[in-house]
């Protein structure tokens, strides 16, 4: 019972998911994320099938190919609703016949936004329209803002509990990895932890190039950057 942003940045190729639901600690078990692909796998959400769709793009096959597969492997496809996009931008969605009302998905070049159990269709389409007007953000702020346009469009009818940002660049771990795991205002929570975590991102990449780069503290403050933490 969650709504979604699963988006590519065409400039760089960065990949990611952004998500909000009315249950606790989605990200643990609905957003799934590799240099080649992500992929959102909800409403019904079943770990095991989310990471073996992320595989199957990562073995190269197309986002509905793998739509089409993990469908063929599940006893119970009707009940979820899958994203995906992959590192060539191409991308596909399935929405089930068992979703709670409403519920729906829009693709696009780069993206899907999709939702189940939600106050109405315009929740999909502010996520999409928010996600598209924001080409010249870095990626996990489009990720963001795309939710927080969903929540204000109505959200879910019964409000959201959790949310998470998970996003990949060209390395084999994640570059943005952040959980709201239980919160009476999780996209807000969400929106607060990201804006704090944004500028270091730079710095816990090169961190792994380079273990002697200052603490972050220090490393913040020589960008200018002065916190009471």
């Amino acid at each position: 019972m969650t709504f979604t942003i699963v988006g590519r940045c065409a400039r760089t190729g960065h990949l990611g998911v952004c998500m909000a639901t009315s249950s606790p600690a989605v990200g643990n078990r609905c957003a799934f994320v590799s240099r080649d692909g992500a992929v959102g796998f909800q409403a019904i959400a079943e770990p095991r099938l989310g990471a073996a769709t992320l595989r199957l793009i990562e073995a190269r096959n197309s986002p509905r190919a793998a739509i089409d597969l993990i469908g063929q492997a599940d006893d119970w496809p009707e009940h979820r609703q899958i994203g995906i996009v992959d590192a060539d931008g191409r991308a596909a969605a399935f929405t089930g016949s068992n979703n709670m009302e409403w519920a729906g998905h829009r693709i696009g070049p780069g993206y899907v936004a999709m939702g189940n159990l939600l106050a109405s269709a315009k929740v999909v389409e502010a996520i999409e329209t928010a996600f598209r007007d924001s080409e010249d953000e870095i990626l996990e702020e489009r990720l963001v803002r795309a939710i927080e346009a969903g929540r204000d469009a109505g959200g879910q009818e019964e409000g959201q509990l959790s949310a998470s940002i998970l996003s990949f660049g060209p390395e084999t771990f994640a570059r943005c990895d952040l959980r709201v795991d239980h919160s009476p205002e999780p996209v807000a929570e969400l929106r607060r932890i990201f804006d704090w975590y944004r500028p270091l991102i730079p710095y816990f990449l090169a961190r792994t190039a380079d273990p002697n780069q200052l603490r972050h503290k220090d490393w913040l403050k020589r960008q200018g950057i002065i916190r009471d933490e």
